[in-house]
Protein backbone atom coordinates (compact mmCIF):
# COMPACT_ATOMS: atom_id res chain seq x y z
CA UNK A 1 0.00 0.00 0.00
CA UNK A 2 2.99 2.17 0.99
CA UNK A 3 4.56 1.89 -2.47
CA UNK A 4 1.73 2.47 -4.45
CA UNK A 5 1.09 5.64 -2.21
CA UNK A 6 4.32 7.04 -3.61
CA UNK A 7 4.65 6.00 -7.02
CA UNK A 8 0.69 7.81 -7.28
CA UNK A 9 2.47 10.63 -5.67
CA UNK A 10 5.52 10.12 -8.26
CA UNK A 11 3.61 10.59 -10.91
CA UNK A 12 1.27 13.19 -10.00
CA UNK A 13 4.26 16.01 -9.21
CA UNK A 14 6.41 14.46 -12.13
CA UNK A 15 4.80 17.05 -14.74
CA UNK A 16 6.03 20.14 -12.59
CA UNK A 17 9.42 18.46 -11.94
CA UNK A 18 9.14 18.74 -16.01
CA UNK A 19 8.07 22.31 -15.77
CA UNK A 20 10.49 23.32 -13.49
CA UNK A 21 13.96 21.87 -15.62
CA UNK A 22 12.57 23.29 -18.93
CA UNK A 23 11.98 26.52 -17.81
CA UNK A 24 15.26 27.74 -17.10
CA UNK A 25 16.44 30.83 -16.35
CA UNK A 26 16.83 33.61 -18.49
CA UNK A 27 20.82 34.56 -19.64
CA UNK A 28 21.95 38.17 -19.43
CA UNK A 29 24.42 39.58 -21.56
CA UNK A 30 27.31 39.01 -20.08
CA UNK A 31 26.08 34.73 -20.52
CA UNK A 32 25.45 34.96 -24.18
CA UNK A 33 28.59 36.56 -24.41
CA UNK A 34 30.68 34.53 -22.68
CA UNK A 35 29.38 31.34 -24.50
CA UNK A 36 29.36 32.78 -27.74
CA UNK A 37 33.54 33.56 -26.77
CA UNK A 38 33.19 29.84 -25.69
CA UNK A 39 31.41 28.21 -28.73
CA UNK A 40 31.72 29.90 -32.01
CA UNK A 41 33.84 28.74 -34.49
CA UNK A 42 35.02 31.80 -36.58
CA UNK A 43 36.32 33.95 -33.33
CA UNK A 44 38.49 30.36 -32.09
CA UNK A 45 39.76 30.20 -35.64
CA UNK A 46 40.84 33.78 -35.04
CA UNK A 47 42.20 32.49 -31.99
CA UNK A 48 44.23 29.77 -33.51
CA UNK A 49 45.68 32.44 -36.10
CA UNK A 50 47.27 34.00 -33.41
CA UNK A 51 49.26 30.68 -31.80
CA UNK A 52 50.52 29.73 -35.39
CA UNK A 53 51.87 33.58 -35.35
CA UNK A 54 53.29 32.72 -32.16
CA UNK A 55 54.94 29.55 -33.39
CA UNK A 56 56.45 31.94 -36.24
CA UNK A 57 58.27 33.83 -33.95
CA UNK A 58 60.17 30.34 -32.57
CA UNK A 59 61.54 30.01 -36.24
CA UNK A 60 62.35 33.32 -36.85
CA UNK A 61 64.70 33.48 -33.81
CA UNK A 62 66.33 30.35 -34.71
CA UNK A 63 70.10 30.55 -35.35
CA UNK A 64 71.64 28.79 -38.58
CA UNK A 65 72.52 25.02 -38.32
CA UNK A 66 75.99 24.05 -38.53
CA UNK A 67 76.98 21.98 -41.29
CA UNK A 68 79.13 18.86 -41.18
CA UNK A 69 81.06 17.77 -44.33
CA UNK A 70 83.31 15.07 -44.84
CA UNK A 71 85.45 14.12 -47.92
CA UNK A 72 87.25 11.06 -48.13
CA UNK A 73 89.99 10.96 -50.87
CA UNK A 74 93.40 9.42 -52.52
CA UNK A 75 91.85 6.56 -53.14
CA UNK A 76 94.05 3.99 -54.73
CA UNK A 77 91.89 2.32 -57.19
CA UNK A 78 94.53 3.01 -60.18
CA UNK A 79 97.50 1.61 -58.71
CA UNK A 80 96.80 -1.98 -58.75
CA UNK A 81 99.50 -2.95 -56.22
CA UNK A 82 97.49 -1.45 -53.49
CA UNK A 83 94.14 -2.44 -53.32
CA UNK A 84 93.43 -1.19 -49.31
CA UNK A 85 90.72 1.86 -48.27
CA UNK A 86 93.15 2.30 -45.49
CA UNK A 87 95.04 4.51 -47.15
CA UNK A 88 92.60 6.88 -48.02
CA UNK A 89 92.10 10.29 -46.70
CA UNK A 90 89.28 11.51 -44.42
CA UNK A 91 88.67 14.48 -44.03
CA UNK A 92 85.47 15.79 -41.33
CA UNK A 93 84.57 19.35 -41.83
CA UNK A 94 82.28 21.76 -39.45
CA UNK A 95 80.94 24.72 -40.80
CA UNK A 96 79.01 27.39 -39.27
CA UNK A 97 76.85 30.47 -40.99
CA UNK A 98 77.91 33.73 -39.23
CA UNK A 99 75.00 36.22 -39.93
CA UNK A 100 75.87 40.21 -39.60
CA UNK A 101 73.99 43.26 -38.63
CA UNK A 102 71.53 41.71 -36.38
CA UNK A 103 69.48 39.40 -38.95
CA UNK A 104 68.34 37.08 -36.45
CA UNK A 105 67.18 39.93 -33.86
CA UNK A 106 65.18 41.92 -37.01
CA UNK A 107 63.56 38.60 -37.97
CA UNK A 108 62.76 37.89 -34.21
CA UNK A 109 61.40 41.57 -34.05
CA UNK A 110 58.72 41.17 -37.47
CA UNK A 111 57.87 37.75 -36.37
CA UNK A 112 56.53 39.32 -33.21
CA UNK A 113 55.60 42.51 -34.89
CA UNK A 114 53.44 40.22 -37.20
CA UNK A 115 52.24 38.28 -34.20
CA UNK A 116 50.80 41.87 -32.80
CA UNK A 117 49.07 42.43 -35.75
CA UNK A 118 47.40 39.23 -35.60
CA UNK A 119 46.19 39.67 -32.60
CA UNK A 120 44.79 43.03 -33.25
CA UNK A 121 43.21 41.75 -36.57
CA UNK A 122 41.39 38.71 -34.47
CA UNK A 123 40.17 41.40 -31.68
CA UNK A 124 39.04 43.31 -35.08
CA UNK A 125 36.82 39.89 -35.54
CA UNK A 126 35.64 39.58 -32.28
CA UNK A 127 34.63 43.03 -32.53
CA UNK A 128 33.03 42.93 -35.72
CA UNK A 129 31.08 39.21 -34.50
CA UNK A 130 30.11 40.88 -31.00
CA UNK A 131 28.29 43.73 -33.04
CA UNK A 132 26.32 41.18 -34.83
CA UNK A 133 25.43 39.10 -31.76
CA UNK A 134 24.67 42.51 -29.71
CA UNK A 135 22.23 43.05 -32.45
CA UNK A 136 20.69 39.71 -32.15
CA UNK A 137 20.38 40.38 -28.54
CA UNK A 138 18.74 43.78 -28.72
CA UNK A 139 16.32 42.41 -31.49
CA UNK A 140 15.29 39.30 -29.27
CA UNK A 141 14.85 42.10 -26.23
CA UNK A 142 12.77 44.13 -28.71
CA UNK A 143 10.73 41.31 -30.28
CA UNK A 144 9.69 40.37 -26.64
CA UNK A 145 8.77 43.26 -25.25
CA UNK A 146 6.41 43.91 -29.21
CA UNK A 147 5.13 40.56 -27.74
CA UNK A 148 4.14 41.78 -24.24
CA UNK A 149 2.98 44.31 -25.65
CA UNK A 150 0.76 42.62 -28.22
CA UNK A 151 -0.76 40.07 -25.15
CA UNK A 152 -1.79 42.91 -23.15
CA UNK A 153 -3.38 44.69 -25.80
CA UNK A 154 -5.37 41.16 -26.91
CA UNK A 155 -6.28 41.63 -23.30
CA UNK A 156 -7.36 44.46 -22.87
CA UNK A 157 -9.34 44.36 -25.47
CA UNK A 158 -10.90 41.22 -24.81
CA UNK A 159 -12.12 43.29 -21.82
CA UNK A 160 -13.62 45.70 -24.08
CA UNK A 161 -15.86 43.04 -25.75
CA UNK A 162 -17.09 41.56 -22.84
CA UNK A 163 -18.43 44.50 -21.80
CA UNK A 164 -20.03 45.62 -25.12
CA UNK A 165 -21.17 42.47 -25.36
CA UNK A 166 -22.89 43.25 -22.00
CA UNK A 167 -24.05 46.25 -23.59
CA UNK A 168 -25.34 44.65 -26.33
CA UNK A 169 -27.41 42.05 -24.24
CA UNK A 170 -29.29 45.55 -22.40
CA UNK A 171 -29.99 47.17 -25.78
CA UNK A 172 -27.60 49.86 -24.88
CA UNK A 173 -25.52 49.42 -28.34
CA UNK A 174 -26.93 47.78 -31.88
CA UNK A 175 -25.91 44.33 -33.44
CA UNK A 176 -23.18 46.03 -36.12
CA UNK A 177 -21.48 48.30 -33.59
CA UNK A 178 -20.81 45.00 -31.70
CA UNK A 179 -19.74 43.62 -34.77
CA UNK A 180 -17.52 45.98 -35.83
CA UNK A 181 -15.59 45.95 -32.31
CA UNK A 182 -15.14 42.37 -32.41
CA UNK A 183 -13.62 42.67 -35.74
CA UNK A 184 -10.94 44.92 -34.77
CA UNK A 185 -9.99 42.43 -32.38
CA UNK A 186 -8.23 40.58 -35.60
CA UNK A 187 -5.49 43.34 -35.76
CA UNK A 188 -4.55 42.52 -32.33
CA UNK A 189 -4.68 38.60 -32.85
CA UNK A 190 -2.65 39.24 -36.00
CA UNK A 191 -0.14 41.64 -33.89
CA UNK A 192 0.26 38.58 -31.20
CA UNK A 193 0.59 36.10 -33.35
CA UNK A 194 3.27 37.63 -35.54
CA UNK A 195 5.06 38.97 -32.48
CA UNK A 196 5.54 35.32 -31.26
CA UNK A 197 6.64 34.34 -34.60
CA UNK A 198 9.11 37.28 -34.48
CA UNK A 199 10.48 36.51 -31.07
CA UNK A 200 11.03 32.37 -31.85
CA UNK A 201 13.01 33.92 -34.94
CA UNK A 202 14.89 36.34 -32.97
CA UNK A 203 15.75 33.42 -30.72
CA UNK A 204 16.82 31.18 -33.30
CA UNK A 205 19.41 33.74 -34.82
CA UNK A 206 20.63 34.39 -31.27
CA UNK A 207 21.21 30.42 -30.61
CA UNK A 208 22.80 30.28 -34.25
CA UNK A 209 25.54 32.69 -33.67
CA UNK A 210 26.50 31.02 -30.16
CA UNK A 211 26.11 27.85 -32.05
CA UNK A 212 24.08 26.43 -29.37
CA UNK A 213 22.51 23.37 -29.48
CA UNK A 214 19.76 23.51 -26.62
CA UNK A 215 15.87 23.61 -27.98
CA UNK A 216 14.48 26.82 -29.04
CA UNK A 217 11.66 26.44 -26.42
CA UNK A 218 13.92 26.25 -23.16
CA UNK A 219 15.87 29.58 -24.58
CA UNK A 220 15.26 33.12 -22.96
CA UNK A 221 17.20 36.00 -22.37
CA UNK A 222 16.73 39.08 -19.82
CA UNK A 223 17.90 42.50 -20.23
CA UNK A 224 17.16 46.28 -19.82
CA UNK A 225 14.70 47.62 -22.89
CA UNK A 226 14.73 50.90 -22.37
CA UNK A 227 16.60 54.48 -22.69
CA UNK A 228 19.38 56.91 -20.84
CA UNK A 229 18.89 60.65 -21.02
CA UNK A 230 22.98 61.40 -20.95
CA UNK A 231 24.99 60.54 -24.08
CA UNK A 232 28.89 60.06 -23.44
CA UNK A 233 30.94 63.30 -24.38
CA UNK A 234 32.01 63.20 -28.46
CA UNK A 235 35.67 63.85 -27.12
CA UNK A 236 36.24 61.34 -24.52
CA UNK A 237 34.26 59.05 -27.14
CA UNK A 238 36.97 60.06 -30.04
CA UNK A 239 39.92 59.85 -27.74
CA UNK A 240 38.93 55.95 -26.49
CA UNK A 241 38.07 54.71 -29.79
CA UNK A 242 41.87 56.11 -31.24
CA UNK A 243 42.82 54.30 -28.17
CA UNK A 244 41.10 50.93 -28.61
CA UNK A 245 40.02 50.32 -31.97
CA UNK A 246 41.53 47.16 -32.82
CA UNK A 247 41.87 47.70 -36.89
CA UNK A 248 43.97 51.14 -36.14
CA UNK A 249 46.28 49.54 -33.87
CA UNK A 250 46.94 46.66 -36.48
CA UNK A 251 47.69 49.57 -39.34
CA UNK A 252 49.61 50.98 -36.87
CA UNK A 253 51.84 47.82 -36.03
CA UNK A 254 51.69 47.11 -39.83
CA UNK A 255 53.59 50.35 -40.32
CA UNK A 256 56.64 49.50 -37.69
CA UNK A 257 56.82 46.31 -39.05
CA UNK A 258 57.45 47.34 -42.22
CA UNK A 259 60.24 49.48 -40.82
CA UNK A 260 61.71 46.49 -39.44
CA UNK A 261 61.17 44.60 -42.88
CA UNK A 262 63.07 47.65 -44.55
CA UNK A 263 65.87 47.01 -42.44
CA UNK A 264 66.18 43.08 -42.49
CA UNK A 265 66.41 43.79 -46.43
CA UNK A 266 69.07 45.77 -46.03
CA UNK A 267 70.58 43.43 -43.70
CA UNK A 268 69.90 40.43 -45.85
CA UNK A 269 71.83 42.43 -48.48
CA UNK A 270 75.13 42.12 -46.24
CA UNK A 271 77.98 39.44 -47.04
CA UNK A 272 77.73 36.47 -43.92
CA UNK A 273 80.94 34.74 -43.48
CA UNK A 274 81.41 30.72 -43.13
CA UNK A 275 83.61 29.83 -40.28
CA UNK A 276 84.75 26.36 -40.04
CA UNK A 277 87.12 23.83 -38.82
CA UNK A 278 88.44 20.31 -40.52
CA UNK A 279 90.16 17.61 -38.97
CA UNK A 280 92.76 15.60 -41.23
CA UNK A 281 95.16 12.64 -40.34
CA UNK A 282 97.97 11.96 -42.71
CA UNK A 283 99.90 8.92 -42.64
CA UNK A 284 100.78 9.03 -38.48
CA UNK A 285 100.14 12.84 -38.24
CA UNK A 286 96.43 14.05 -36.99
CA UNK A 287 96.16 17.65 -38.44
CA UNK A 288 93.80 20.56 -38.17
CA UNK A 289 92.49 22.88 -40.53
CA UNK A 290 90.43 26.53 -40.94
CA UNK A 291 87.98 27.06 -43.37
CA UNK A 292 86.62 30.37 -44.45
CA UNK A 293 84.03 31.23 -47.34
CA UNK A 294 82.26 34.44 -48.04
CA UNK A 295 79.64 35.23 -50.36
CA UNK A 296 81.22 37.98 -53.00
CA UNK A 297 77.84 39.87 -53.43
CA UNK A 298 78.34 41.32 -57.27
CA UNK A 299 75.17 40.79 -58.54
CA UNK A 300 72.93 39.75 -55.69
CA UNK A 301 72.76 42.58 -52.96
CA UNK A 302 68.79 41.85 -52.17
CA UNK A 303 68.11 45.34 -54.48
CA UNK A 304 64.63 44.47 -54.90
CA UNK A 305 63.37 43.56 -51.88
CA UNK A 306 65.11 46.62 -50.01
CA UNK A 307 62.93 48.81 -52.71
CA UNK A 308 59.89 46.54 -52.30
CA UNK A 309 59.67 47.08 -48.34
CA UNK A 310 60.73 50.83 -48.79
CA UNK A 311 57.38 51.32 -50.97
CA UNK A 312 55.75 49.35 -48.30
CA UNK A 313 56.59 51.88 -45.79
CA UNK A 314 54.67 54.58 -48.07
CA UNK A 315 51.63 52.32 -48.60
CA UNK A 316 51.19 51.40 -44.55
CA UNK A 317 51.61 55.14 -43.60
CA UNK A 318 49.10 55.74 -46.25
CA UNK A 319 46.81 52.96 -44.98
CA UNK A 320 47.25 54.10 -41.32
CA UNK A 321 46.39 57.48 -41.89
CA UNK A 322 43.38 56.03 -43.73
CA UNK A 323 41.68 54.19 -40.78
CA UNK A 324 42.54 56.89 -38.52
CA UNK A 325 40.29 58.74 -40.38
CA UNK A 326 37.59 56.80 -41.03
CA UNK A 327 37.74 55.92 -37.48
CA UNK A 328 36.90 59.41 -36.06
CA UNK A 329 34.20 59.65 -39.00
CA UNK A 330 32.76 56.43 -38.25
CA UNK A 331 32.34 57.67 -33.94
CA UNK A 332 31.32 61.27 -35.32
CA UNK A 333 28.06 59.78 -37.46
CA UNK A 334 26.64 56.96 -34.82
CA UNK A 335 27.19 59.70 -32.15
CA UNK A 336 24.89 61.60 -33.62
CA UNK A 337 22.53 58.89 -34.80
CA UNK A 338 22.26 58.24 -31.08
CA UNK A 339 21.72 61.75 -30.10
CA UNK A 340 18.73 61.87 -32.69
CA UNK A 341 17.28 58.66 -31.60
CA UNK A 342 17.38 60.19 -28.20
CA UNK A 343 15.81 63.48 -29.01
CA UNK A 344 12.75 61.44 -30.65
CA UNK A 345 12.22 58.98 -27.53
CA UNK A 346 11.81 62.01 -24.96
CA UNK A 347 8.72 63.50 -26.45
CA UNK A 348 7.33 59.87 -26.91
CA UNK A 349 8.10 58.66 -23.00
CA UNK A 350 7.29 62.57 -21.34
CA UNK A 351 3.96 63.54 -23.72
CA UNK A 352 2.80 60.81 -26.07
CA UNK A 353 2.92 57.71 -24.24
CA UNK A 354 1.06 59.23 -21.51
CA UNK A 355 -1.51 61.43 -24.15
CA UNK A 356 -2.10 57.96 -25.93
CA UNK A 357 -3.33 56.38 -22.66
CA UNK A 358 -4.87 59.21 -21.31
CA UNK A 359 -7.02 59.36 -24.51
CA UNK A 360 -7.60 56.06 -24.70
CA UNK A 361 -9.09 55.22 -21.16
CA UNK A 362 -11.15 58.92 -21.40
CA UNK A 363 -12.48 57.32 -24.56
CA UNK A 364 -13.30 53.58 -23.67
CA UNK A 365 -15.25 55.05 -20.41
CA UNK A 366 -17.05 57.71 -22.49
CA UNK A 367 -18.46 54.91 -24.89
CA UNK A 368 -19.05 52.31 -22.73
CA UNK A 369 -21.32 55.20 -21.42
CA UNK A 370 -22.74 56.57 -24.54
CA UNK A 371 -20.83 59.35 -24.38
CA UNK A 372 -18.84 58.76 -27.77
CA UNK A 373 -19.10 57.53 -31.09
CA UNK A 374 -17.15 54.09 -32.14
CA UNK A 375 -15.11 55.57 -34.64
CA UNK A 376 -13.42 57.37 -31.93
CA UNK A 377 -13.07 54.40 -29.87
CA UNK A 378 -11.33 52.35 -32.26
CA UNK A 379 -9.86 55.26 -33.64
CA UNK A 380 -8.20 55.85 -30.01
CA UNK A 381 -7.32 51.95 -29.57
CA UNK A 382 -5.42 52.17 -32.94
CA UNK A 383 -3.46 55.74 -31.61
CA UNK A 384 -2.98 53.57 -28.57
CA UNK A 385 -1.21 50.56 -30.53
CA UNK A 386 0.35 52.74 -33.00
CA UNK A 387 1.87 55.03 -30.12
CA UNK A 388 2.95 51.97 -28.18
CA UNK A 389 4.33 50.03 -30.96
CA UNK A 390 6.15 53.53 -32.11
CA UNK A 391 8.14 53.62 -28.95
CA UNK A 392 9.38 50.09 -28.67
CA UNK A 393 10.74 50.68 -31.98
CA UNK A 394 12.37 53.27 -31.14
CA UNK A 395 13.51 52.12 -28.25
CA UNK A 396 15.25 48.83 -30.56
CA UNK A 397 16.64 51.83 -32.27
CA UNK A 398 18.43 53.33 -29.68
CA UNK A 399 20.02 50.25 -28.56
CA UNK A 400 21.07 49.84 -32.20
CA UNK A 401 22.50 53.03 -32.28
CA UNK A 402 24.02 52.51 -28.70
CA UNK A 403 25.72 48.88 -30.15
CA UNK A 404 26.72 50.75 -33.44
CA UNK A 405 28.22 53.22 -30.46
CA UNK A 406 30.45 50.61 -28.68
CA UNK A 407 31.38 48.77 -32.29
CA UNK A 408 32.90 52.20 -33.50
CA UNK A 409 34.89 53.45 -30.67
CA UNK A 410 35.83 49.57 -30.30
CA UNK A 411 34.57 49.17 -26.00
CA UNK A 412 31.59 49.43 -24.85
CA UNK A 413 31.06 52.98 -23.53
CA UNK A 414 27.20 52.69 -23.12
CA UNK A 415 26.61 49.25 -21.41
Amino acid sequence: MRTTLCRYCALLFLPVLCLRASAQEPWSWQKVRDRFEQNNPVLRAGHLNVDEAKANEITANLRPNPQLGVVLDEFTVFNPDVLSANNAQWTPTVTQLIERQGKRHLRYQSAQLATKETQSDTQDLERNLLFNLRDAFVRLLAAKSILQLASDNLAYYDKVIETNRERYKAGDIAKIDLSRVELQRAQFQSDYQNAQVGVRQAKLDLLALMNEKMPVDQFDVAGEFDFHDALPDLGEVRRAAVAARPDLQAAQIAMQKANVDHKLAWANGSTDPILGVEYQRMQQYNTLGLDFAIPLRIFDRNQGEKQRTQIEIQRAERVQEAVATSVLRDVDAAHAALASVVELLKPYRDHYLPEATEVRETISFSYSHGGASLLDFLDAQREYRDTQLNYRNLIASYLSAANQLNFTVGQEVIP
